[in-house]
């Protein structure tokens, strides 16, 4: 991922420091630009930086800018492109065009404010950084942008004077069942930039030799569960073909945020399986939550296969809703 995912934290730990800090963030792009929007630099009073705008080609011109801004106290806007004599100056020779809002934390950016962010944040609870650049209103919203959300993408709103930032808490993916699936399915699910987690109380699956370097819990699956939290950005797969493993799984995320929930089994068993929900009191429109069979339906057969129509589908609720 080309965003830096602590700036605010490093930015609002180098202000409290008493060095000063400076934000910068790519706020639009055209053609090949090096970095996507919400794409974080941040940089000390000292000069001192970490994160990236442009993959090094631009960072020492907006480090200049941002040490004069933070001095006098100004937001700034910059634009860099391959049609600018200034952008060649300055190294832009990789392609496109990018702008970039600089602000100073304490006299532009509010403190309180990059504090709530920063509360949002380790809560995990999903938040926009609004900011009119015309205006200079900036507020913290935790709703009201339902596709900005669903596709993790900050861009302009109306008609290119209020700039959305979002902030997304990082996706996570539980697997109740370390079965032949799910070794497959666990790297695949972190190149996609999932936190992959096993739940599996039995300790001849869970085992590290099975699934070297992972995050095993071995407690039952809904008290693994109930520990480690179900929100909005979390995943729910259920592999054990035991509903003894499966279904208390199944009730606590049904009552959960999960955006997904897969439950593998041919399609008699999972018709058993909703009738055990029912026979439960569960809600029919959250029995419908499930996807079971699990996947997308593109003739899987390996395990490797399944995995693959698991994410495909994991993807596709994610990014289009059920």
């Amino acid at each position: 991922m080309d965003v830096f995912e602590n700036a605010p934290e490093q930015a609002l730990a180098w202000h409290e420091a008493g060095q000063g800090a400076v934000l910068a963030t790519v706020i639009e792009t055209w053609g090949s630009a090096p970095r996507r929007v919400g794409a974080q630099l941040v940089i000390a009073g000292t000069g001192e930086m970490q994160g990236s705008v442009s993959g090094g080609c631009v960072e020492g011109a907006v480090v200049l800018e941002a040490t004069d801004a933070l001095e006098k106290g100004e937001q700034r806007v910059l634009e860099y492109g391959v049609s600018d004599g200034d952008a060649f100056a300055v190294g832009l020779a990789c392609g496109g065009t990018i702008r970039i809002l600089v602000e100073p934390v304490g006299s532009v950016l509010p403190v309180e404010l990059l504090r709530g962010l920063m509360e949002a944040r380790a809560a995990r609870k999903p938040a926009a950084y609004v900011v009119g650049l015309s205006s200079g209103k900036r507020e913290l919203a935790f709703g009201g942008y339902p596709d900005r959300f669903a596709m993790d993408r900050s861009g302009f709103e109306e008609d290119g004077n209020v700039f959305v930032a979002i902030h997304n808490p990082p996706l996570r993916l539980a697997i109740v069942g370390a079965v032949h699936i799910a070794q497959a399915l666990v790297p695949m699910a972190r190149v996609a930039g999932y936190d992959p987690f096993i739940i599996d109380p039995r300790a001849a699956f869970g085992s590290e030799a099975r699934f070297p370097g992972e995050r095993i819990l071995s407690d039952w699956p809904d008290d693994a569960l109930d520990e480690v939290g179900v929100d909005s950005r979390t995943a729910v797969v259920l592999l054990t073909h035991d509903p003894k493993l499966d279904d208390p799984a199944l009730h606590l995320a049904l009552k959960s945020d999960t955006f997904y929930i897969g439950a593998l089994g041919s399609k008699r068993t999972h018709a058993k399986r909703v009738e055990r929900l029912e026979e439960a009191g569960v809600n029919p429109t959250q029995i419908a939550r499930i996807s079971g069979p699990i996947g997308l339906d593109i003739g899987a057969a390996s395990p490797p296969e399944i995995a693959v129509s698991i994410l495909a589908e994991m993807t596709q609720i994610l990014r289009r809703g059920a």
